[in-house]
């Protein structure tokens, strides 16, 4: 299968942009750039929970709701939600009305105040599973790896919630863990670029990873 396709500007991305009006967007500005702010990346995990069994068009189309209904996402905030909180949630037509999903939420939070505790940052310990990209293979050709297993296992060790391989590799390609863009794609040597001046925080005590 072709995985590159012209868009209306001439410019060649990667095909799958093409299958709804708002990926273009997404793909062009966001989608494989290194990403070392915490809300973002609490935000993604979350929203990845979110899209299991669904499509990201789905979810895209409901970020600022997910976003008005999270507290922006603010791990600190969400931490303090109650049964209360998630009986409003179910009723809230602007999200994924999914209890377990929400929960997860509710439950990630509170791993991520103990990560934050832990490591200094979530940036510190995600990153800390940033393939060699040497050893990629060829791009778009997986939907898990070893390191995307290996992530998962280790949220998992720590108490996360729905966060499987699947889950993990997904993030790890929209937050620039690895660059997944197609050869050929102009956002992929954009994406190198960014991650060439892109320094990850280091983990405190990372430890058991």
């Amino acid at each position: 299968m072709n995985k590159i396709i012209n868009g209306q500007d001439g410019q060649p991305r990667c095909a799958w942009s093409a299958s709804a009006p708002e990926f273009d967007a997404y793909h062009d500005a966001e989608w494989g750039y290194p990403v070392g702010d915490d809300i973002r990346l609490f935000e993604k995990v979350c929203l990845e929970s979110f899209q299991s069994g669904l499509s990201w068009r789905t979810i895209l189309a409901k970020r600022e709701n997910f976003r008005a209904a999270f507290c922006g996402f603010d791990w600190n905030k969400v931490a303090e939600f109650d049964e209360g909180d998630v009986a409003r949630l179910l009723q809230n037509t602007g999200i994924i009305r999914h209890r377990g999903k929400i929960e997860a939420t509710i439950n990630n939070a509170r791993r991520a105040q103990e990560m934050v505790a832990e490591f200094g940052s979530l940036a510190a310990f995600f990153w800390s599973f940033e393939p060699d990209p040497a050893t990629r293979p060829e791009p778009q050709t997986q939907t898990t790896s070893a390191d995307s297993v290996a992530l998962s296992k280790a949220l998992k060790k720590r108490g996360w919630k729905f966060v499987g391989p699947t889950t993990a590799f997904a993030f790890m390609q929209a937050m620039g863990l690895i660059n997944d863009h197609a050869r050929g794609c102009m956002c992929r040597a954009r994406a190198d670029a960014a991650r060439a001046t892109f320094t990850p925080p280091v983990a405190i005590g990372a430890q058991g990873l």
